[in-house]
């Protein structure tokens, strides 16, 4: 039924509607797109010198932006960048970076530099041609992207200014054209100005997207009809298979009209289900809303990730003005919170997110065709992701489209990363922001979350996103509403987004989860999601950086160019490393690999817990070059994890395994509980899970199943206990569990070492010390073999003293991070090294490799002789590039020597790790192999130590 406000409903006999069906849709467009006349205004002057009334001499394509069409200002060091650098200020003083700030060298090493940059008001003009069918009519000019306010002119005179970041810019031309040409004008603004929505927002930083100036998108004129289906907000109750439809009328015809209505939903895709159509007769007053309960049927389709179902909605409106007509895409679900966690379609559902955060390199702004979204959509799912938040901006209508067709959760915020409450423009203008993204995108089934945007500041910030909070949540309950990303936690909260549950946290350094704790998988965020009311999604989990991929560089033939990493690749060739390049890829992705998984099999051992969030899948081109991604910026694998390894421990389905400990004797029993986290389209019947342990030569060690068993939905749901002996294991091994249900499988790699080991043939012919006293340099140069294990903190400061060494890879990175701690990126070695050989290990590091990273210095080898070969590298930080070792191994005078940077004499017993790796280079010490062929003198060695 039809609830017309403020009028009543009136009902007109068939004979009127009749005729209406036989007059045409009015509503036509013309495409604007092409060339336009441009000019920019970097003084400002134009508005005053009334530049609308000027003919502009140059010419731009639109859609677009300046730097595509090659205008603006070449970049200096006196460019006026929209971002904080933080630490990356020291560009600006750094000795060491002055020949990049020289004119014909310039490089910047905290973001990618556009190849043109202009910040200020730009000028866009185009003649525009007005039918005579078009004479005398209402006209709307449709900008769907603007960077980012626009003010417009016809004919001189000004029709309006906007300066939404989210949404389109309409604007309404009432003054009736005659037919034939007529002037428009355009001035766009990427000023931050009164409306300060925050440097690095992204929404607008040079971190991320660029400060851009131009527009994208559809630009076109349309003719409206006088009366004119204006919004409609689809409201879906799945309970009772109805959609309440709000539609709001509007009647510029200066009189009530007489008018139908219809609706009818159709389901998209292939079979283009049609629902039952739904016609009544309306009396139109002037601008108004109708409320129309439509009827879906019992065999309406659900929305969700497993099955994305999206309907449009077709509604006619005739009149004797003409006809009009809107689609709008919508789906039959519900998204709420329930207790501490989410439901979809009363189902529960865990989160499993990635932020998107503006970063386009080809472009510097988000593409607006639904193509280049169904491909990063698809993308995120095939590694087991189900969500999207994007981090203080919207992205366009395109966005909407693809994740519901996908199937993928958006958290949308408004535009904005500031401070708030305090009394400034910004604060009216987030209400206005909201309001025009959830007007503009509100219908679409995959927009379920919604922010202010990120990490408030202000001293009022809190007071002011609960009144956001509850005033959104009253104006539209489609989806559920935290004040910001990040913090802060408020009673009116639908869900609280905050970085506690995870295993590095800001300015943690070494003292994190995953440094300050030997490796094991039994903790989990409990304490924390059950001292909070609500669901809790976890804030920007991960952040692990990897190594550049120099090969990457050819790929950035658009507007940004990545100079950091010319930057990062020639101070890499300047230390003699640049053959390296990909085997630090490789090596630090392998980490970052396992960092992630770390992360993310916490997050779903949590009973209770929401969902994360995280930072990312793919890099992050800003804040000093993030490269947190598996993926790199434009959404391509590295070559160091695939799709279906990463969807292995963050699917729909996950098993997972609490190890006590990583590295065990053969005299322990493994004892190893298991569980699943499930969070599949239907519980699973009858399943027999399976576990099995295999040798690294894929040779099975031990396997078993557990009972037949029902898994419901949800996670903390046990499978079975492993009990193994690990007698029969002789020598030291990597072993490998495997716990997999129907499809679904995960493995964890874990460590046997011998609790006896044979004896070393010849030991008594080398000697180890933890300092290299005159004795130890007596006995060294006149022939012995030593193996000098260091204490941490013995290494002088300038030859890697300083560099603080810890396991897990770099944080974000150590540039817009201030140097926190760790500042490697794990371990390089030859696993086949002979020195090796009793330490079992890949080419990089691994759980078994803790103990060693908790308790070493990095060695500094730059002033040792270049052909000198680590056995254990470790990966330094891409900023500085130091030729940085765990173990070497030299000839000094008469003798042979290995240096451990490793402490391998301090509790051993304790220490299982160390204590085998000891063996192994004392093994390899005592055999014919070990003989170095780089000479060093000893005084060289003595450098490198802060004694004497």
């Amino acid at each position: 039924m039809i609830t017309p406000n403020p009028i009543k409903r009136l009902y007109v006999c068939a004979l009127i509607f009749t005729l209406f069906a036989c007059k045409n849709e009015v509503k036509q467009s013309i495409d604007l797109s092409g060339q336009w006349s441009f000019k920019m205004d970097a003084l400002d002057l134009g508005e005053d010198e009334k530049w609308f009334n000027h003919k502009f001499q140059e010419t731009i394509e639109l859609p677009g932006s300046m730097a595509e069409n090659g205008k603006g200002n070449d970049i200096t060091v006196s460019t006026n960048w929209t971002g904080n650098m933080w630490n990356d200020s020291l560009w600006y003083k750094d000795p060491k970076m002055k020949k990049y700030r020289e004119k014909d060298n310039l490089k910047v090493p905290f973001w990618l530099t556009p190849n043109k940059h202009y910040v200020g008001a730009a000028w866009y003009q185009k003649t525009i041609q007005i039918p005579e069918s078009w004479a005398h009519k209402q006209l709307e000019l449709y900008l769907e992207r603007v960077h980012w306010e626009s003010t417009v002119w016809v004919d001189g005179k000004k029709i309006g200014r906007r300066n939404s970041l989210g949404t389109a810019h309409r604007y309404l031309i009432e003054d009736k054209l005659k037919a034939g040409e007529h002037t428009l004008t355009i001035r766009v603004d990427n000023s931050v100005n009164d409306i300060d929505v925050g440097l690095d927002a992204h929404s607008i930083s040079d971190n991320t997207q660029t400060n851009w100036n131009g527009f994208i998108g559809d630009i076109r004129l349309s003719a409206k009809a006088k009366v004119t289906i204006e919004d409609v907000k689809l409201y879906p109750n799945i309970s009772d298979h109805t959609v309440k439809a709000v539609i709001k009328i509007n009647n510029d015809a200066e009189e009530n009209i007489q008018g139908q209505l219809t609706l009818q939903a159709k389901l998209k895709g292939e079979n283009h289900q049609l629902v039952a159509e739904y016609t009544e007769a309306i009396q139109i007053g002037e601008t108004q809303e109708f409320i129309v309960n439509y009827n879906m049927g019992k065999d309406a389709k659900l929305w969700d990730e497993f099955n994305p179902n999206v309907y449009e909605m077709k509604l006619t409106l005739e009149t004797d003005a003409g006809v009009d007509t809107k689609r709008v895409d919508f789906g039959m679900r519900n998204f709420k919170a329930d207790g501490t966690i989410f439901t979809v379609n009363d189902r529960p559902v865990f989160l499993r997110g990635t932020l998107e955060c503006a970063i386009f390199p080809l472009t510097g702004y988000p593409p607006t065709d639904v193509d280049s979204w169904d491909r990063i959509f698809k993308i995120i799912k095939e590694h087991g992701l189900n969500h999207m938040r994007f981090h203080s901006w919207c992205p366009p209508k395109a966005a909407f489209v693809a994740a519901d067709k996908a199937g993928v959760y958006l958290q949308v915020e408004a535009s904005a990363w500031t401070t708030i409450g305090d009394g400034q423009p910004i604060d009216r203008w987030l209400y206005k922001e909201a309001q025009d993204i959830i007007d503009a995108y509100g219908n679409h089934p995959s927009f379920v979350m919604m922010a202010y945007g990120n990490e408030p500041s202000g001293e009022n910030h809190k007071a002011y996103l609960k009144d956001f909070v509850a005033h959104f949540k009253a104006v539209d309950d489609r989806r559920v509403y935290t004040g910001a990303a990040g913090w802060p936690l408020i009673d009116n909260l639908d869900f609280y987004n905050n970085s506690k549950p995870r295993i590095q946290g800001w300015n943690q350094n070494l003292n994190s989860i995953i440094n300050a704790k030997p490796p094991q998988t039994e903790f989990d965020y409990s304490s924390i999601i059950n001292s909070t009311p609500m669901p809790y999604v976890s804030h920007e989990i991960g952040q692990w950086c990897v190594y550049p991929n120099f090969k990457e560089m050819s790929k950035y033939t658009g507007v940004l160019k990545p100079k950091n990493f010319e930057i990062f690749k020639e101070t890499l060739q300047e230390n003699g490393m640049e053959k390296l390049a990909d085997s630090f890829l490789l090596a630090s992705g392998k980490l970052q690999a396992l960092c992630y998984k770390a992360d993310i099999e916490a997050a779903l051992r949590t009973k209770g817990m929401a969902g994360f969030q995280l930072l990312d899948l793919h890099d992050f081109s800003g804040q000093g070059t993030a490269l947190v991604g598996v993926l790199d910026a434009f959404w391509d694998e590295k070559g160091y994890v695939s799709p279906e390894e990463y969807s292995s421990f963050s699917n729909s389905t996950v098993p997972l395994a609490r190890f006590k400990k990583r590295v065990f004797l053969n005299t322990d029993t493994l004892h190893v509980s298991t569980e699943v986290a499930h969070f599949g389209e239907t519980s699973l019947k009858n399943v027999i899970p399976k576990w099995e342990i295999t040798k690294s030569d894929q040779t099975i060690f031990a396997s078993g199943t557990f009972n037949t068993q029902d898994i419901k939905l949800g996670n903390g749901l046990a499978l079975g206990t492993i009990e193994q002996s690990l007698s029969a294991i002789k020598k030291a091994e990597k072993l490998t569990l495997s716990v997999s249900l129907e499809n679904y499988k995960n493995t964890w790699d874990f460590w046997v070492y011998p609790s006896k080991v044979e004896p070393i043939s010849n030991e008594n012919e080398l000697r180890v010390v933890s300092k290299l006293d005159n004795a130890s340099i007596d006995y060294l140069i006149n022939g012995g073999h030593l193996l000098l294990n260091v204490d941490k903190g013995d290494i002088t400061a300038d030859k890697g003293g300083d560099i603080a060494v810890g396991f897990s890879s770099i944080f974000w990175n150590t540039s817009w991070t201030k140097e926190q701690k760790p500042h490697t990126l794990g371990i390089l070695c030859d696993p086949e090294h002979p020195a090796l050989s009793e330490f079992p290990t890949e080419f990089h590091s691994n759980w078994q490799w803790w103990d060693a990273m908790s308790h070493s210095n990095a060695i500094i080898l730059d002033d040792l002789p270049e052909g000198l070969n680590p056995i254990v590298r470790v990966i330094d930080d891409w900023f500085k590039n130091r030729k940085t070792a765990l173990i070497f191994e030299a000839k000094v005078g008469k003798g042979k020597l290995i240096m451990s940077g490793i402490d391998l004499h301090t509790n051993l017993d304790n220490r299982l790790e160390a204590k085998q790796l000891l063996h192994s280079l004392k093994t390899y010490m005592a055999s014919e192999n070990f003989s170095p062929q780089t000479e060093v003198p000893v005084n060289k060695i003595k450098d490198l130590l802060n004694y004497k």
